[in-house]
């Protein structure tokens, strides 16, 4: 799977003014064995980002020969992010997928609501400087 562009819910917007929480997360596999399942639970966590209230926009990465797979995404409010994380497809996607991952790296910031989309590059960035989780 080639990276997915940036890609925004269909009438999503940003609240006038304020801020907007910005969340990356860099995962990798134990083994090249899991790709099919990570991809399959990816491409159905990012359906269902672009229907979740308060989502603005999702992008991924996969780089399947490395065992990396890299989120991006951005949200009106840190309370819309952590209501997906919530989700039953998410909690059971982290409960199928716990187990296959090696290390997990998250990173979250805020930008203005009248900010263009994150970009990959930033998100690198932050995510360099964050410690893996095992």
């Amino acid at each position: 799977m080639p990276t997915l562009p940036w890609t925004a819910p269909s009438g999503a917007t940003a609240p006038t003014g304020g801020r907007i929480e910005v969340m990356a997360s860099a995962f990798t596999l134990t083994s090249r064995r899991h790709t099919f399942r990570m991809m399959r639970v990816s491409m159905a966590l990012r359906k269902s980002v672009l229907t979740s209230p308060g989502a603005l926009g999702i992008s991924l990465v996969a780089r399947p020969l490395r065992r990396q797979y890299y989120t991006l995404s951005s949200w009106t409010d840190r309370a819309a992010l952590d209501a997906f994380v919530r989700t039953s497809l998410h909690r059971e996607a982290m409960r199928t997928l716990g187990p296959a991952m090696a290390t997990g790296r998250f990173t979250f910031w805020q930008v203005g609501a009248d900010a263009p989309a994150p970009t990959w590059e930033a998100a690198h960035e932050r995510l360099a400087a964050e410690p893996d989780r095992a």
